[in-house]
């Protein structure tokens, strides 16, 4: 799965990181704030942290996050938002969305993972 135009994941403190994990043996590139020490990092921070690796956001945050959302817009790699669901319904639903996004339709915009059910 290592497409240059595959999108890679940056996965908040507010999602399990055994998700980051799951994916990885999967074969994407996917990796958390929790793994990475950047635990306690604000809303903005964890953005910026996302857009230096030149990876998507996923988060449950969904209300900060579609507030920050046009501030970084032309800056970032995509914010995700997910409902706090299943962790086997959320895999599914990050599974689904990682076999037909392209980074280039993902940077920049606002993705409610709930649609690729």
């Amino acid at each position: 799965m290592a497409e240059k135009d595959a999108v890679k994941l940056y996965i908040d403190e507010d999602v399990r990181p055994l998700l980051a994990e799951v994916l990885r043996q999967r074969g994407y590139d996917a990796t958390s704030a929790v793994e990475e020490g950047l635990v306690g990092l604000s809303d903005e921070e964890q953005i910026l942290q996302a857009t230096k690796q030149g990876r998507a956001l996923l988060t449950h945050n969904i209300k900060d996050f579609v507030k920050l959302h046009p501030k970084f817009s032309t800056q970032h790699y995509g914010i995700i938002l997910s409902d706090q669901i299943a962790f086997k319904i959320l895999l599914r639903r990050v599974l689904k969305f990682l076999s037909v996004a392209k980074q280039n339709q993902v940077k920049g915009n606002l993705i409610w993972l709930g649609s690729f059910d």
